[in-house]
């Protein structure tokens, strides 16, 4: 039997706000809680990583608001990405200490969990060497960039299921001049949906880090850090 994580949905959620409940629940992971996935999809939204040049912003940034688009900087690692509706971003939330590994370990088992969840859809997906992320022949079908503090991690992964890819025309995807993203609807012809994709990623993640999963409601993340009333998933 594995140990305890809880299982986040909120919905369609400002960006902002899924940061600020990341930075809160992070600080109560260091505190002895238990772990936390989040799985959420974010209203249109370019950020860029720390290491993320505005040169890789293709549009000026009131043209991409006039869009409907915000543009924030983040403390993840990687440059800069679009989120938007029909992708599902992934925050996992866990003490790495916990593992004994490091970042490069968490990067590739995030990419395995991805690898898997794609398959069960029939899509085929690998890595790239010294590309975080996933990939389906030369198309880049999810991005990763993370942050680790104090051994917490926080930020994640973002895939494509249903995505307007138009949005990524104004920008240089994850600062790879000529990248091309894909997303599973391009791929199959149809996209799955979302609900499903999501129970795929979780049931990956649970096996990858030996977690059982037990679901919150979505309005429990405004109440106690150790998210009572979650019902085992």
């Amino acid at each position: 039997m594995g140990s305890r994580c809880t299982l986040l949905r909120p919905g369609l959620t400002p960006y902002l706000d899924a940061s600020q409940l990341q930075r809160r629940l992070a600080q109560h992971v260091r505190d002895g809680s238990d772990p936390v996935l989040i799985l959420i999809e974010h209203p249109p939204v370019y950020t860029l990583g720390r290491r993320g040049s505005r040169d890789h912003l293709l549009a000026a940034e009131p043209a991409l608001r006039a869009c409907g688009a915000e543009v924030h900087e983040t403390d993840r690692g990687g440059d800069v990405t679009f989120h938007g509706p029909g992708q599902l971003v992934g925050y996992p939330i866990l003490d790495l200490r916990r593992f004994g590994q490091g970042p490069v370990w968490y990067v590739r088992t995030l990419e395995s969990i991805l690898i898997e969840a794609a398959a069960r859809f029939g899509v085929e997906a690998q890595r790239q060497e010294r590309r975080p992320g996933i990939w389906a022949g030369d198309a880049k079908l999810a991005s990763i960039g993370v942050r680790i503090s104090g051994g917490v991690t926080t930020h994640g992964f973002a895939l494509n299921v249903s995505t307007d890819l138009s949005w990524f025309d104004h920008i240089v995807p994850c600062g790879l001049p000529g990248v091309r993203m894909t997303s599973m609807r391009e791929l199959l012809g149809a996209a799955p949906g979302m609900r499903d994709v999501e129970d795929a990623v979780a049931q990956a993640f649970a096996s990858r880090f030996d977690f059982d999963l037990v679901e919150a409601p979505a309005d429990a993340i405004d109440t106690e850090p150790a998210l009572a009333g979650a019902a085992a998933w």
